[in-house]
């Protein structure tokens, strides 16, 4: 068995990354999020870079670091609030987005995993998200043309994994970890804690080591809260 472990981020990415890549990654709001991994392509300066993610962080956290450095060229996404500099490069036409609906773009991300270069979908009909794309009739029913995403990288943030790189996501951190996983040529995964093989349930395996070709050991984390609500404290 090859040895997936890296000593860290930059070492897990030497050689993979190069100007105009796409990347599919993991995480949804601030969970779940590759943070070693991006903060690796932010030090190596690569750019004009595609990001496949449900979001781009807020502003200095996620995918948010990498807009402020001007690395992203375009955003494949179903959610660009809380944002503010990715609103800013939007309005001012110097970031391109591709808008997707979440359960679409989830899907887009597992058809490239799988293989499938495309599939047909309800979801966007008659709106803007059809604009440009082959229409269909099933039944009566009309359907929009989805594309697969394959991408050149994914990465991804597990809780647990074994030396062979069978990962186990913790709680709604599972998000889009997993299909972004299956959709790069490659997977690089950081978790927070690397176990010897064999440790693991077989049956508790939600990511099988054979989409983990690097792994990094990414503890400790601090835990990011993006909207901090406290009760006013009553008068005595």
């Amino acid at each position: 068995m090859a040895n997936k472990i890296y000593p860290d981020a930059a070492a897990a990415l030497d050689g993979v990354l190069f100007d105009g890549m796409t990347i599919a990654s993991g995480g949804f709001g601030l969970c779940g999020v590759p943070e070693r991994l991006i903060d690796a392509i932010q030090a190596a300066g690569t750019k004009d870079l595609t990001f496949a993610s449900n979001n781009a962080g807020i502003d200095g956290q996620g995918i948010g670091k990498l807009l402020r450095t001007r690395q992203v060229k375009k955003m494949i996404a179903s959610y660009v609030g809380e944002n503010k500099e990715f609103e800013r490069q939007y309005l001012s036409g110097e970031l391109e987005v591709e808008f997707t609906p979440q359960g679409t773009l989830a899907e887009r991300l597992r058809a490239g995993g799988a293989g499938i270069p495309g599939f047909y979908t309800k979801t966007g009909v008659g709106t803007l998200i059809a604009e440009g794309k082959e229409v269909k009739s099933f039944d009566g029913e009309e359907y929009i043309l989805e594309r697969g995403i394959r991408a050149d990288l994914a990465i991804i943030k597990g809780w647990k994994a074994d030396e062979a790189g069978n990962l186990i996501f913790r709680k709604t951190a599972r998000n889009f970890n997993a299909p972004a996983a299956t959709a790069g040529k490659l997977c690089v995964a950081e978790v927070e804690e690397i176990v010897p093989v064999g440790s693991l349930d077989p049956d508790a395996i939600h990511l099988p080591g054979i989409y983990v070709n690097r792994l990094i050991l990414g503890a400790p984390y601090d835990k990011q809260i993006e909207f901090r609500t406290v009760r006013q404290r009553e008068a005595a």
